[in-house]
């Protein structure tokens, strides 16, 4: 990364800035492209909530995006209550749909995603939605 920053700061004073620019903007396409080629458009995520509103979250992620859930088990570290942690894994297209779900049940919920390389077993495919 050093060198290539090196390259592009010797360009922008050589043959000007606004073309130091534009390689950079093609150096971006070409990392997205590559990234886009290894990782590929299907990239999962690993998808943890906790809500109040679990079930009514888990039952609208199974109905509108087809995904299968399931429901752990926790403690919450400083209020000590039960909770209810719900693990899902879908698709990063899937992203802002789940987000969308989840803030239009309970804005007060806790989501975190994480990115996954590999899923097996199970039923990881997408279930039909009538």
């Amino acid at each position: 990364m050093f060198f290539n920053i090196f390259i592009l700061g010797s360009a922008g004073f050589i043959f000007g800035w606004d073309r130091a620019m534009y390689s950079l903007i093609a150096y971006y396409i070409a990392f997205k492209m590559i990234d886009l080629t290894l990782v590929g458009l299907e990239q999962s995520r690993a998808v943890w909530i906790i809500s109040d509103e679990s079930q009514k979250i888990g039952d609208a992620i199974s109905a509108r995006l087809g995904r299968s859930v399931t429901y752990l088990s926790g403690e919450g570290g400083y209020s000590g209550d039960e909770k209810k942690v719900i693990f899902s894994v879908i698709t990063r297209l899937e992203e802002s749909k789940l987000k969308e779900i989840v803030d239009e049940i309970d804005k007060s919920s806790f989501l975190a995603m994480g990115a996954i390389h590999d899923v097996s077993g199970g039923q990881f495919k997408k279930k039909n939605i009538h």
